[in-house]
């Protein structure tokens, strides 16, 4: 799974600078770990929405509406001058080194 999502990490890359004088913005939403029917076939997948919900910054996981709102944006005029990005919607889990204090 690594591989294939750091290949789309950068055909995003590159797609947004082949295809920016074009007017094409090419963006990826990350969203971390989410409840749905699909995950819940995971071994382990409960433990690790506790672990992120406990341990984000905003101590909450992502949500279908929290992503939802992100390529609302993406796809609006707000966001006229992103590209090229990747938009993580995990409560800022993406920024840990490692887990709270609280949480050692």
């Amino acid at each position: 799974m690594g591989v294939a999502k750091a290949a789309l990490e950068s055909a995003v890359r590159y797609l947004a600078n082949d295809l920016g004088p074009d007017g094409i913005r090419v963006n990826a939403i990350s969203p971390g770990p989410m409840k749905t029917l699909a995950g819940a076939a995971i071994s382990g997948a409960r433990k690790t929405f506790r672990q992120t919900e406990a341990n984000a910054p905003l101590r909450a996981n992502a949500t279908l509406e929290a992503v939802g709102g992100t390529a609302v944006y993406l796809a609006s005029d707000a966001g006229s001058c992103t590209s090229g990005e990747i938009i993580r919607v995990d409560g800022g889990y993406h920024v840990l080194g490692m887990p709270q204090p609280e949480n050692l």
